[in-house]
């Protein structure tokens, strides 16, 4: 398999933890300074310097498919967060020697998880192991009720996806009206760039919400239409 840089750095779009018909492949990413260093540390496994890499940023800012795509890479398992309440650390341990939690946030600050999630810790080091972990919180602002477990994470190796660049945003905003099907000028997209919110999740609402009203109006993307979803949205 090539290094993720080289297959991902002509790509032209980027799929989400959202969405209609979501594409989760590997050249459906587009790399931007917003998610670079991220792709970085995709790129870099098996030679990370931690049994644990921290993947942090907001709902829908692609943390699911950089799950995914080292998941394929790794051959790795995909932990469901509650199975921390469900299943004993050993149990999660036997599952593989790469392992994955998105979306971890919900379950910090709950004893159990948190004493499960310790102990697997230590045993993935232990055994020269590894785990991803994906959260919308930095590992320095969450409260932990754990200390060991705060302290080990917050000394991981973490990585943050930031917010769009223009390039990015006009890639997500591609990618989304693609995911419904939906064909849209490069002429709505430059008049969307400096008038939406730059935002992961008001990409999300943006399109939902042209979606419906062309659909109800019976009339396709253009920017008058969306002069009005945008006219909608800020009323």
């Amino acid at each position: 398999m090539p290094p993720l840089s080289h297959s991902l750095v002509n790509a032209r779009q980027i799929p989400f933890d959202l969405g209609a018909r979501p594409a989760y492949g590997r050249d459906d990413f587009q790399i931007s300074q917003s998610n670079a260093a991220a792709v970085g540390w995709i790129d870099r496994w098996p030679e990370w310097t931690a049994p644990i890499l921290i993947l942090q940023g907001p709902a829908a800012s692609g943390k699911t498919h950089l799950v995914a795509v080292w998941q394929e890479k790794a051959q790795a398992q995909k932990i469901n967060p509650e199975c921390l309440i469900t299943k004993s650390a050993d149990e999660l341990f036997a599952l593989g020697d790469a392992l994955v939690i998105d979306g971890l946030d919900p379950w910090l600050g709950d004893r159990e998880a948190e004493t499960v999630l310790f102990h697997l810790y230590n045993m993935l080091k232990e055994e020269q192991k590894t785990i991803m972990i994906t959260m919308r919180m930095a590992p320095s602002i969450t409260d932990f009720v754990l200390p060991d477990l705060a302290s080990r994470f917050r000394a991981a190796p973490s990585v943050a996806i930031h917010a769009p660049d223009d390039m990015l945003l006009a890639s997500i905003l591609t990618k989304l009206f693609a995911d419904r099907q939906l064909s849209v000028s490069s002429d709505v997209i430059a008049y969307l760039l400096p008038r939406m919110e730059r935002s992961f999740m008001a990409a999300q609402d943006l399109v939902e919400r042209a979606d419906c009203r062309a659909l109800s109006e019976k009339r396709g993307i253009s920017v008058p239409l969306m002069r009005l979803v945008l006219s909608d949205m800020q009323s």
